[in-house]
């Protein structure tokens, strides 16, 4: 399963964030102050950074905490109107996407509320999932997978929407000691578990098949590489598409001008016979839109 944390767990970590009070929290949630504490200890577990210091009878965001609290604020309410939106209208036909949970969390989600702007007649409703889709099967109308350039599968139709192209990334503070690719032997390499031999075709390109870290973690999902790699725990493999924000803010940085670009992007994939439906057909335009003007950003 995606090392997605609970709902349950960013709700109550996001209103102990908001008071700064478990009581005020638990209040609020209508659960007891040791439920939101163990909540918030198992999601700084997950995360593997504190998000709150704890004081006498109060508590306080870490610099950590106020940047993770900066990040999910939006999607969660982004989340949480489309799902009153779908329990407001469950007849009114919904289009079901489906994402893998890193595009969805730092690609997808960001955007989500332009899609609504320009099209709010339509309703979309998203699942994430790292397993194969199967549109026979499954209940999903389009999704956005990983799949070898030119491919199309029977009884589907697929548009490209963008490259996937790899590079070594890290903390700011971490970069400062990492000139050349050879200096990686002496770093922590950070991997995950979907993307398992990123590094080593990275390091195949740039010429070091042979180069190995002085340590490997390996974490079950990539955007909790990519968190560790903000966190100065090591230097992680990323996709460029999906880290526009961090490259942008400074949380992270690119080292060396050494990229491979995948010959599997990101395609957008629908049933053939869903291909005329305008709710879908307006969603896969707009993926398409947004794409373009994310390349361009990347290029600037």
């Amino acid at each position: 399963m995606p090392s997605i944390p609970s709902t349950n767990a960013l709700l109550s970590f996001r209103a102990a964030a908001r008071h700064l009070s478990f009581l005020q929290a638990a209040q609020e949630r209508n659960v007891t102050p040791g439920a939101i504490s163990r909540q918030i200890q198992a999601l700084e577990a997950l995360l593997g950074a504190r998000l709150f210091r704890r004081r006498h009878k109060r508590v306080e965001l870490t610099p950590q905490g106020r940047d993770y609290l900066a990040e999910i604020t939006t999607p969660l309410d982004h989340l949480a109107a489309a799902t009153a939106r779908l329990q407001g209208e469950r007849d009114s036909g919904a289009i079901s996407i489906r994402a893998y949970p890193t595009f969805a969390i730092r690609w997808l989600l960001p955007r989500w509320g332009r899609f609504y702007d320009r099209h709010p007649e339509v309703d979309v409703r998203l699942t994430t999932s790292l397993n194969p889709v199967d549109f026979d099967r499954d209940d999903d109308d389009l999704a956005i997978l990983v799949l070898a350039d030119g491919r199309q599968p029977s009884g589907v139709q697929s548009r490209k929407l963008m490259s996937v192209d790899t590079f070594p990334v890290c903390s700011p503070a971490l970069a400062e000691s990492i000139r050349l690719p050879d200096d990686l032997s002496r770093q922590t390499l950070l991997h995950s578990a979907p993307r398992p031999i990123d590094w080593r075709r990275w390091l195949t390109a740039a010429g070091l098949p042979g180069l190995n870290g002085a340590r490997d973690l390996r974490f079950e999902s990539l955007n909790l590489a990519m968190q560790a790699a903000i966190e100065g725990i090591g230097v992680a493999i990323g996709i460029g598409a999906l880290l526009q924000d961090d490259l942008q803010t400074g949380r992270l940085v690119r080292l060396f001008g050494i990229e491979r670009r995948s010959d599997h992007p990101f395609q957008i994939v629908y049933p053939t016979g869903k291909a005329r439906d305008p709710r879908l057909i307006a969603f896969r335009d707009w993926l398409l839109e947004e794409a373009a003007i994310s390349s361009t950003e990347v290029s600037l």
